[in-house]
């Protein structure tokens, strides 16, 4: 919860928005996720336009594709760059406790 406290109050929108398709990624097993420009701005706190510019910049750098109601991550290494120190610590505890390892921390 800290984590996620700080990245609040210290991450960009594309930032946050970047670990937040991180961590969902980590949990399904699949690169297409069903998630809405809506969702996302509830989740983030954020105003729907917000999400909407962000997810349109991942895009750009190639890390995500949108369709309709789904986001396909094509290059977690990219997402990862752009989530910074955004992503990391919590997920690693995570990990640790439910006998995983999400890709992209892996020592």
């Amino acid at each position: 919860m800290a984590q996620t406290a700080l990245c609040n109050g210290r991450f960009t929108i594309e930032q946050r928005l970047a670990r937040w398709l991180l961590m969902s990624h980590d949990r399904v097993d699949r690169e297409d996720i069903m998630l809405t420009h809506e969702f996302l701005s509830l989740m983030l706190g954020v105003r729907r336009a917000g999400v909407t510019t962000a997810l349109r910049n991942l895009v750009t750098l190639g890390s995500i594709g949108i369709h309709r109601g789904t986001i396909v991550i094509r290059d977690r290494a990219e997402l990862l760059a752009s989530a910074g120190d955004a992503y990391g610590a919590p997920e690693a505890s995570y990990a640790a406790v439910m006998g995983t390892t999400p890709p992209g921390l892996a020592a």
